[in-house]
């Protein structure tokens, strides 16, 4: 079976109300170099990023190491916030979604969450695929029938292992935790 290596992006230089799309700050430069030397004695046979700027920053050192190309997949990426809501109310909104099981939500984000967790059980080969938050929950409440949205909390650059089956997620090993606030 493949192993999917979920990889937490590394510490951004914005947060959710004041930023769409920020980078990563020194530190998670570092900590994006750092992981990168984890995983290539793993040797994935690709690696997936979230289409976001600090996923994507996260995954470089690892794709340089391996001389691979990252392969951009909307089906990892951020939890989607309402299109018409501003930068300085998404914090409070993702607070209240992250509050609840996945059944207490709107249909659109138990649409995304299952579009996660099909696209990575469909996964053929072993994967470094960078993401976020919410969506390593969803495949970590997915591989151990959890329905909280939250029901792990990953350390920036941290490494949750998993197994697909073509149908179905598996855990193997839990990444690093850390108290993540939504600022």
């Amino acid at each position: 079976m493949p192993r999917l290596f979920l990889i937490r992006h590394g510490e951004p230089a914005g947060t959710w109300n004041d930023s769409h799309d920020p980078g990563l700050t020194d530190l998670g430069r570092q900590q994006a170099s750092a992981t990168a030397d984890r995983l290539r004695l793993f040797t994935p046979k690709q690696i997936v990023s979230s289409p976001l700027r600090r996923a994507r920053e996260t995954a470089a050192p690892l794709a340089d190491m391996l001389s691979m190309q990252v392969a951009i997949a909307d089906q990892v990426a951020e939890i989607p916030s309402p299109a018409n809501m501003s930068l300085e109310n998404r914090g409070d909104w993702l607070r209240a979604i992250m509050s609840r099981n996945w059944i207490g939500v709107e249909p659109t984000l138990r649409r995304w969450r299952d579009d996660v967790v099909s696209y990575l059980s469909g996964l053929q080969v072993d994967t470094a695929v960078y993401s976020h938050f919410v969506a390593i929950n969803v495949a970590l409440g997915a591989s151990i029938g959890d329905d909280r949205v939250v029901c792990f909390q990953p350390a920036h650059a941290s490494v949750t292992i998993l197994e697909a089956n073509g149908r179905a997620l598996s855990l193997v090993e839990l990444g690093q935790t850390a108290q993540t606030t939504v600022r």
